[in-house]
């Protein structure tokens, strides 16, 4: 029994000290939930358009554009652990534009044992956490948005569940191209935890920016995260390294409709999976993106150091 729970914690550790904030029993909430977003590096909270993945940066970002939108994202983590993503998207003229998503996250199986070493048999763990969003104009330029989330976390016969929301908030200046945001993610309550310990919610103040280069065919994405926890940054941090953890960034070179390529780079990402002094690639991710009639197709790598790296593919279609 010790054996498992130490080999599962580490695990979870690795996975979620990756991801910005505090690790808590509901980390997965943070996972990127495409293969464009990823490839920004999560710097996602501000980037209007049909891609209804961005619900779950932002609830304010649903719009018409994405009305009858279907998306599904397969995430292949390190070892066995493996992430699915689904969403779907509906337009109201005069009330709202609704969405609907799906993560679920596995951790593959693991190998019980008592405190002798004898091994009896296997057990599994997984995460998954439905959504239902809505969002629309207040006025030309303004719109507001609001999401509902029922979170579910199982390790064995243990389990743990919470109630959480997203608001958000976002705000165009179409003649210059530039697009802010909002919001406020993952607020709300837990009604069971794993443990004795109880599991918080990963709540997340963020703000978001995206300006469309007026002679060149780049979106530059930028993301403020964790605001609202200023001081978790490393000791002996330098100003520069205490603003860099609160902050992704990301671009986008349109080359044209159908032929995107996307880089992003997350400080603190990088600074909790670099394993070497020399150059290292952590944090940074890549990405592309081809549209194949009515078909987008995205697809995203970050690196993790030398422990390898996180591959992402994204399926978007309007039905």
């Amino acid at each position: 029994m010790r054996f498992r729970l130490l080999f599962l914690t580490f695990c979870v550790s690795l996975a979620a000290h990756a991801q910005p904030g505090e690790l808590t029993g509901f980390s997965f909430l943070r996972m990127e939930p495409s293969a464009r977003a990823a490839a920004l590096a999560g710097s996602y909270a501000a980037v209007y358009g049909d891609d209804i993945n961005a619900m779950f940066y932002n609830p304010a970002l649903l719009n018409e554009q994405m009305d009858g939108t279907l998306s599904l994202s397969y995430l292949n983590h390190l070892s066995d652990l493996n992430a699915g993503f689904l969403a779907y998207s509906r337009h109201f003229e005069g009330l709202a534009t609704f969405g609907l998503g799906l993560r679920f996250l596995s951790w593959g199986d693991f190998q019980r044992a008592n405190e002798q070493g004898e091994k009896l048999g296997t057990f599994g763990a997984s995460d998954v956490a439905l959504t239902l969003g809505a969002a629309r104009a207040y006025s030309d330029r303004l719109r507001y948005g609001v999401n509902m989330h029922l979170i579910y976390s199982s390790i064995d016969a243990f389990n743990a569940s919470a109630v959480a929301t997203d608001v958000g908030i976002l705000y165009q200046v179409p003649e210059h191209q530039l697009t802010l945001s909002a919001s406020v993610n993952n607020l709300g309550i837990t009604i069971s935890s794993l443990g004795v310990t109880h599991d918080d919610l990963p709540v997340d103040l963020r703000v978001g920016l995206t300006k469309q280069l007026s002679h060149l065919p780049l979106m530059i994405t930028l993301m403020g995260y964790n605001l609202h926890d200023l001081g978790d940054s490393p000791e002996g941090g330098t100003t520069l390294d205490n603003v860099l953890y609160h902050v992704s960034v990301g671009g986008e070179l349109r080359f044209s409709r159908a032929f995107n390529v996307r880089f992003g780079y997350n400080h603190r990402r990088h600074d909790a999976l670099k394993l070497s002094s020399r150059l290292d690639l952590a944090g940074f991710g890549i990405g592309a993106g081809i549209l194949i009639s009515r078909i987008n197709v995205d697809y995203a790598f970050n690196s993790w150091s030398s422990l390898g790296g996180l591959h992402q593919f994204t399926i978007r279609t309007h039905l």
